[in-house]
């Protein structure tokens, strides 16, 4: 397998970090992908990567940190793995209530009465494994037990639409699942046929609310939204527009350190605390919208 090589460095404020991840995309050699992430703990601070199919130059890269203000880069070399053969050896299946998200190598492991939820190895993200996926689809378990319907279902920043495909598995009407990412979109697609999901759940590319299909089906009685603390605080306004009255809202994304502030933003926008749920780090809010 061709080797590969990343190079990580970090910046106290968002403008020089997205300057300097559009700087590195003319080093040379040329890195396959650049990203600019803020670090979601509160601090401020955002992290630059790239990643490279040759070793970058050190001292290129040390130039560049200097001329923005940066940390010094840390550059690794990546180990030859097969990450999707690693991955389906080590993401056992997950039960969460009634669903059941599986790989398609444990396809004979699915429990009598499950609701199964077919998420393979190399779309990792979302195979409900983390702490928001997994504490997302415990509160949807939970509301159907308490005899709730969807009847408008949306999973706003979708990523693998396991929430969406999860809605449509118990629930008759069909339901839409959105992300700000292409790519996402056709992941959840692939995903939404893999489970023969077909005409039971759409996927939009949209950021927030802003599709004229999700325009469309509002208000919803119930919307998830699995993404991060400042994204869900941004969407509040929106949210509080899009959802029906008595109408829930699911979210996570969220560290524990941050819950008190979504729940304060949200409750200035109509949509209150109804429950709290914590694994790990990560926080899981359900909340609803008032009359």
């Amino acid at each position: 397998m061709p080797k590969t090589w990343t190079a990580f460095t970090k910046l106290s404020a968002k403008e020089p970090a997205e300057a300097l991840g559009e700087a590195m995309e003319e080093l040379d050699p040329m890195p396959t992908g650049v990203g600019v992430f803020e670090i979601e703990d509160g601090s401020g601070t955002w992290e630059v990567g790239g990643y490279f199919t040759e070793e970058p130059d050190g001292i290129e890269l040390a130039l560049l940190a200097a001329a923005f203000g940066a940390q010094d880069f840390v550059v690794s070399e990546v180990p030859d793995t097969d990450w999707v053969d690693k991955v389906r050896r080590e993401l056992t299946p997950v039960e969460a209530g009634r669903f059941f998200v599986y790989g398609s190598h444990d396809a004979d492991k699915i429990p009598e009465g499950a609701e199964p939820l077919l998420i393979e190895a190399a779309m990792a993200f979302g195979t409900g494994h983390h702490g928001t996926t997994l504490g997302c689809l415990r509160a949807l378990d939970r509301l159907a037990t308490e005899g709730f319907t969807g009847k408008s279902v949306a999973d706003i920043g979708c990523g693998t639409a396991v929430l969406a495909m999860a809605a449509a598995r118990i629930w008759p009407d069909p339901v839409i699942a959105s992300d700000i990412d292409e790519v996402a979109v056709e992941v959840a697609e692939a995903n939404v046929r893999a489970n023969d999901l077909t005409g039971k759940v759409s996927c939009v590319e949209a950021a927030g609310f802003g599709n004229p299909e999700l325009a469309a089906r509002a208000p919803f009685d119930l919307v998830f939204a699995n993404i991060l603390k400042q994204p869900l605080i941004d969407l509040a306004p929106s949210m509080a527009e899009h959802l029906d009255t008595n109408g829930y809202a699911i979210l996570s994304g969220i560290l524990t350190r941050q819950a008190d502030e979504v729940v304060e933003v949200y409750a200035r926008n109509g949509i209150n605390l109804v429950q709290r749920d914590e694994i790990g780090d990560w926080v899981t809010l359900t909340l609803r919208k008032s009359a």
